[in-house]
C-alpha cells in the first residue's frame, strides 16, 4: 500500500469523524433552540397588537406600557411570565385614547377601572398564590382592534414550545449560542469537506519515522 493510499484514508477518517462531531453539534443547537419553552397563550392574548414577549422570571418588579406602540393601541410587553409574588405595574404612556387593564379570563383578577388617558397613570398588582396560571387580560375600550395581553404567573403553568404561536409570529426563537454554533459548525462542515475535496484531487503524502 503507497504512502498516498494511507495518507487519504488517515484522512478520510479524521475529516469523517470531524464531519460527524460537527453534525452531532448542530443537532445539539437545534434541540436547545426547539426546547425553549414559552406558556400556551390564549390565542387572543398572543395575537395582541406589537406581540412582545418578556420572561421576566427572577425580577422583583415589572412594569407594562399601556398604550404602546405607533398608534397607542398595545400593552408592551403584550405577554409576560413572572414569578409568584412579583409587582407588575401598568404605566399608561398617554397615547391611543382612555385605556384600561381588565381581565377577559384566568386567575388574576385584573381591574384598573374606568379608562384614563393621563400620561404617568399607574395600576400596580402584586401578583400572589391566587394569580398563578395564565391570564389573558384587555384594554375594554380597545378589544375590537386587539389590544389585548397575556401575564403567566409562576412556574406550574402549561407551556409550549416558543415557535407555537407566542407573539402573535410563525418565527421559531432560537437562542443566541444556539445560533452561534450552528454557524461555526456550518463553516467547519464547508472547510472539511473543501479540504477532503482538495486532499482527494490532488493526493499528499505522509513521512514516516522508523
Amino acid at each position: 500500500m503507497s504512502s498516498d493510499d494511507v495518507t487519504r484514508r488517515a484522512f478520510m477518517r479524521t475529516a469523517g469523524g470531524a464531519t460527524a462531531a460537527a453534525g452531532a453539534a448542530t443537532a445539539t443547537a437545534g434541540t436547545a433552540a426547539a426546547q425553549e419553552e414559552e406558556p400556551a397563550w390564549p390565542s387572543e392574548a398572543s395575537g395582541g397588537n406589537i406581540g412582545s414577549y418578556a420572561d421576566a422570571r427572577g425580577e422583583s418588579e415589572v412594569t407594562v406600557e399601556v398604550g404602546a406602540g405607533d398608534d397607542g393601541l398595545a400593552f408592551d410587553p403584550t405577554l409576560l411570565w413572572v414569578d409568584t409574588g412579583t409587582t407588575v405595574t401598568w404605566e399608561w404612556t398617554g397615547n391611543g385614547g382612555g385605556h384600561n387593564v381588565v381581565t377577559v379570563d384566568g386567575p388574576a383578577e385584573l381591574d384598573s377601572g374606568d379608562p384614563v388617558d393621563e400620561e404617568g397613570e399607574t395600576y400596580e398588582v402584586e401578583l400572589g398564590d391566587d394569580a398563578v396560571g395564565i391570564t389573558h387580560y384587555h384594554c375594554v375600550p380597545h378589544d375590537a382592534v386587539g389590544m389585548h395581553g397575556g401575564i403567566a404567573v409562576g412556574e406550574d403553568i402549561e407551556t409550549e414550545s416558543s415557535g407555537g404561536g407566542g407573539g402573535g409570529s410563525n418565527a421559531v426563537f432560537v437562542p443566541q449560542g444556539a445560533r452561534a454554533l450552528g454557524v461555526a459548525t456550518f463553516i467547519a462542515m464547508v472547510s472539511t469537506l473543501g479540504l477532503a475535496f482538495v486532499f482527494m484531487k490532488y493526493g499528499g503524502t505522509i513521512t514516516r519515522e522508523e
